[in-house]
């Protein structure tokens, strides 16, 4: 009996999961077709979600408190914009240098940060992200400094499709990566590798009593995050072809830790809904009044956390629950 409830829960799961897969592929082709006007904002949300991916994979998944993301994101930002400036404008080549710095900076500032708890693990995060954002900016000859990195001139996707102005092949390509990363991750904490993650946020002592090294797990997941962050970070810049100082600021990494608490932490689902709730709100309060959008999204910020803490994804749990109490 248990054990066939067991299974009827698990093919519930993978029924709902790919529902919610075929409908934000759908969304995602849809919203080209609905918004042509607003493809520049529509493209930064996608970006956004593959950064606030990583974030979940870190934080999410294997318990990971950062407030430093952002040096993940703008390394791999200005690692493809200087690729892209002093090498080869080719998008692709580009996205593969910009993970592979994201992941090189999480990896040896992992070894580091991994070895932290608590405050000062957050401390230590901001501390990366600021440092690398001084270096950036004392080396002015090369990245610009404060009036960012610019002359970035990309060649066509796959030698075939130009970046036009209206954003037309930036939106299509920041989704296509978008859905393989996405795909990619869910590969991942469906292995051994993520559900040792789990456990490791769980509980690290039971995890090393059976044998797991969660210290090199720890570095490995924020390694696999950091590459993400950098893929994010490269699109960015390929898009928008400027990198500024503001992609290492500390706003980014407390924007991207807003939009993955309101979605809901450890789905990977809720960086979507979390990344496009607070975008639009974003840009729709911030268009109606520049000076005071951010009381509009900390209300929003308190109503969930207060209400929903699981993010809003979980809502719907939330109303059933309900519902079956009142019944």
């Amino acid at each position: 009996m248990t054990k066939s409830i067991s299974t009827s829960r698990v093919g519930n799961n993978a029924a709902m999961g790919l529902a919610l897969d075929v409908l934000l592929i759908s969304a995602g082709i849809a919203a080209y077709f609905l918004f042509p006007d607003n493809l520049g904002f529509l493209t930064r949300v996608l970006i956004m979600i593959i950064m606030v991916l990583s974030l979940d994979l870190v934080l999410g998944y294997a318990g990971i408190a950062t407030l430093g993301h952002a040096a993940l994101f703008g390394t791999g930002a200005y690692a493809a914009g200087l690729f892209a400036v002093y090498i080869s404008g080719d998008p692709l080549l580009g996205l593969g240098v910009g993970a592979a710095a994201g992941g090189v900076i999480a990896f040896f500032s992992g070894l580091i940060l991994m070895r932290a708890h608590g405050l000062t693990l957050l401390m230590l995060s901001i501390a990366v992200a600021q440092v690398l954002q001084e270096i950036v900016n004392k080396e002015r000859p090369v990245t610009g400094g404060s009036d960012g990195l610019q002359g970035i001139d990309m060649d066509p996707v796959l030698g075939i499709f130009a970046f036009d102005f209206f954003g037309r092949t930036g939106y299509w390509y920041a989704l296509i990566v978008l859905f393989v990363v996405f795909f990619f991750l869910k590969i991942v904490v469906a292995s051994p590798f993520g559900l040792a993650a789990r456990g490791i946020q769980e509980s690290a002592p039971r995890m090393r009593a059976i044998g797991t090294p969660v210290y090199w797990r720890l570095v490995g997941i924020y390694t696999l995050a950091g590459a993400v962050a950098g893929i994010a970070g490269a699109l960015s810049a390929q898009v928008t072809e400027l990198v500024s100082l503001d992609a290492l600021g500390f706003t980014l990494s407390a924007e991207a830790l807003i939009m993955l608490i309101l979605g809901g932490l450890g789905r990977l689902y809720g960086a979507f809904f979390g990344t496009i709730i607070f975008m639009t709100v974003h840009h729709t309060a911030a268009s109606i009044d520049p000076f005071n959008w951010l009381f509009v999204i900390g209300a929003l910020v308190l109503l969930v956390v207060y209400f929903v803490p699981e993010g809003l994804l979980g809502l719907p749990e939330k109303l059933r629950k309900h519902l079956r109490w009142g019944g």
